[in-house]
């Protein structure tokens, strides 16, 4: 499983369009909704620089974010920094064998997470770990991207994005007999003398049908609770692009 390193830096910047904050409201009111105990230690599973975790924290819950890249945790770390807040976990540990102190009451996953495990052993393995930190009855909320938009967004299409500092030259390559998909990224960022250097990344993930995620949180123990297309709660249609998951954990 691949981390971003040289993407740390402008990825907020890059995605400041996305709606984080409605994001949490969809979570926060999923939580609120299904929860047989109310609750409070909430993990975020690849947390990335922790903008759905500082969004939850405000919001009430008690955070621990989990995240394989180091960068990432750093960009985090310095929010913290930054504005005074000591209250987050932090723990630099990948998905599939990640580490906690004790329970946790729920936990979410962001933004296709989980689409970067690309076997399925490493999908059945961090559903295990997940089981296994949930309180009984906890909520696991999470969400993947779909068939669709790996055959029809993603393919082998090319993307540009940009900031006032930095821009990024996304190419994919998606080959739909493995599932996988290869994003070669060209970073720019702008010096302060105005140059700009050049960094290089690859990341993958993989296409894993609605069949397949079912079954394997059956087998670690999850009850599917719904399925949902948007944060709204829509039915789920072929042709959404993500599909929101809340299932509860079943010990």
């Amino acid at each position: 499983m691949e981390q971003y390193s040289f993407l740390a830096g402008v990825y907020d910047s890059l995605n400041s369009d996305f709606d984080y904050e409605g994001y949490a409201d969809y979570i926060d009111s999923e939580i609120r909704k299904y929860e047989k105990i109310r609750s409070s230690l909430v993990l975020d599973l690849a947390c990335g620089t922790g903008k759905i975790t500082f969004a939850l924290r405000d919001r009430g819950y008690d955070m621990t974010g989990v995240d394989l890249s180091e960068d990432m945790l750093s960009v985090a770390r310095d929010i913290c920094y930054e504005n005074d807040i000591t209250d987050i976990l932090w723990l630099c540990q990948s998905m599939q064998s990640f580490e906690l102190y004790g329970t946790v009451d729920a936990c979410v996953c962001c933004l296709d997470s989980l689409n970067y495990l690309t076997s399925y052993e490493d999908i059945k393995k961090c559903f295990s770990l997940v089981h296994n930190y949930l309180i009984p009855d906890g909520v696991f909320i999470f969400d993947m991207n779909t068939p669709y938009k790996f055959e029809n967004t993603y393919g082998n299409n090319a993307y540009v994005l940009e900031d006032e500092s930095s821009l990024v030259a996304w190419q994919n390559e998606y080959n739909k007999k493995t599932g996988i998909c290869k994003f070669y990224l060209n970073i720019f960022v702008e010096n302060q003398d105005g140059t700009y250097t050049r960094y290089d990344e690859v990341q993958r993930e993989k296409c894993y049908s609605l069949q397949r995620i079912k079954r394997a949180l059956s087998d670690c123990g999850f009850e599917i609770i719904r399925i949902c297309g948007d944060t709204n709660g829509k039915e789920l249609t072929d042709s959404d692009e993500r599909c929101y998951f809340t299932v509860r954990c079943l010990k």
